[in-house]
């Protein structure tokens, strides 16, 4: 993960240094080229440097979240719950999720949005204000990998993704689907950002409830649908994506 990291501000740090020469050049022709054809003219023409989106590479995006949300929205399409509550996933998936049906959104961090059938409410993935057997369909994306690392103010728990999961089976009715993603691959703690859990430890996280599927992103960044789980127990950073159900 630091490797990534270091390799990351490496590029960042080339595009630096490159835009250091091409901005100013782009800047002056363009200039030229503006009082030439009298385009500037009762312009308010200010300096707004951006020198990291030139080329190809540059064109980047979370095939984590891109994919997962796409994956979580799709059933939601399909099964057309009356309502949806989400624990603390992407704004992206909020925003389309609410476009098809109500959804009741539960952060530690309350989130105002001006989406209609949207309604947030504040607090704990540890301590769900719902009743038992009371949410007929409920996701969680990419969340409970960083419950009990502190990272969001959230307060130490060494089983803190363990405990996530056992509320959100505690909530979830019979008959009603879970929607779960988290990092996958080889077990480890990546203080204090994320963990990331071999996808049979999930499994026995939900024992009781029934896997209806699995689906992955790669260490690639490509999407796998109905994925084999021992093909990813010795990922280094794949995102597992899983459906269960809990039974009448």
């Amino acid at each position: 993960m630091l490797k990534k990291i270091l390799k990351k501000i490496l590029r960042k740090t080339g595009k630096l240094v490159s835009g250091i020469f091409w901005y100013p050049r782009d800047l002056f022709q363009y200039l030229r080229l503006g009082r030439k054809c009298g385009a500037l003219q009762n312009q308010n023409f200010k300096i707004f440097p951006q020198v990291f989106d030139k080329g190809p590479g540059s064109h980047t995006f979370d095939k984590h979240y891109v994919y997962m949300d796409r994956w979580a929205f799709k059933h939601l399409l399909e099964s057309r719950p009356p309502e949806h509550v989400d624990i603390g996933s992407s704004i992206r998936f909020l925003s389309m999720a609410s476009t098809i049906t109500k959804v009741k959104f539960l952060d530690i961090r309350p989130l105002r949005l001006d989406f209609e059938n949207f309604e947030c409410v504040e607090g704990s993935l540890l301590d769900l204000p719902f009743a038992d057997n009371s949410v007929s369909s409920v996701s969680c994306l990419h969340v409970a990998e960083h419950v009990g690392l502190g990272r969001y103010g959230d307060p130490l728990d060494p089983q803190g993704s363990e405990k996530a999961c056992q509320e959100l089976k505690r909530v979830l009715s019979a008959g009603g689907a879970l929607y779960f993603a988290v990092p996958v691959g080889r077990q480890a703690i990546y203080f204090n950002a994320h963990r990331v859990f071999d996808p049979h430890a999930v499994l026995n996280y939900f024992s009781g409830l029934k896997l209806e599927e699995f689906s992955a992103v790669n260490d690639s960044g490509h999407f796998v649908k109905n994925a084999d789980m021992r093909d990813f127990s010795q990922a280094k950073y794949s995102c597992g994506l899983f459906k269960f159900t809990k039974n009448p």
